[in-house]
């Protein structure tokens, strides 16, 4: 079993510059698995504005796609649909595809959150799910991680991108201190900014999944 994900641009059409977007895309990819890896195969571009990647376990994406989502700058973001199923890739001689249910519940992910997007949750970025012949167990692991990531979602699509590069570097480890001198800002100015925008509990929401401690 893993977690297969599909990633697409937001509102790709619409960008003045699409390779600019992609291409800070690729850097919040590469910074995220340089500071926490986490992916068995990173998100990578297949075509036009798609990306996609594998993980060892729901929430092993769960807390890698929060680091790249908080990676991102304004006017430029991605919805991830995650498919937790088992894989089995085509080998087509010189290379193989990947195939399989994994694969076919991340798509179906990816159109769910799409359609949410235009109706209950504008904010939404992220769906999770798998096969219908999925155990109970599983299927229940799927609909929390769906409950925490419509949460998620809404709080950090809420952040500005100032907010959304603290609370990234608190999720992986550094102080407000640090954070403050990188800003140019004040510690105290770090700690209205995280409070205002509810980070705290998106970075102890990254830490249970992630299995990290920060001070």
């Amino acid at each position: 079993m893993i977690a297969a994900v599909i990633a697409d641009i937001v509102g790709s059409r619409g960008l003045a510059d699409r390779g600019a977007a992609q291409r800070s895309i690729r850097a919040a990819i590469e910074r995220a698995e340089a500071d926490v890896p986490l992916a068995v195969s990173p998100l990578a571009p297949v075509v036009g504005d798609e990306l996609q990647g594998e993980y060892p376990t729901i929430a092993a994406a769960a807390a890698s796609l929060l680091l790249v989502r908080l990676n991102l700058p304004d006017g430029v973001d991605c919805r991830f649909g995650v498919g937790f199923g088992d894989v089995q890739p085509v080998d087509l001689g010189d290379r193989t595809i990947p195939e399989g249910p994994a694969w076919w519940a991340a798509r179906s992910a990816i159109e769910r959150v799409e359609a949410l997007q235009q109706r209950a949750a504008p904010l939404a970025r992220t769906w999770f799910g798998t096969v219908e012949d999925a155990d109970p167990s599983v299927r229940q692991i799927v609909a929390l991680a769906n409950a925490y990531a419509l949460s998620r979602d809404q709080l950090v699509s809420s952040m500005s991108e100032r907010t959304r590069r603290l609370t990234y570097g608190r999720c992986v480890g550094r102080s407000q201190r640090e954070l403050a001198i990188d800003e140019g800002i004040t510690q105290s100015a770090v700690s209205q900014a995280l409070a205002s925008a509810g980070s705290a509990v998106v970075v102890e929401g990254f830490l249970a999944l992630s299995a990290r401690e920060t001070s």
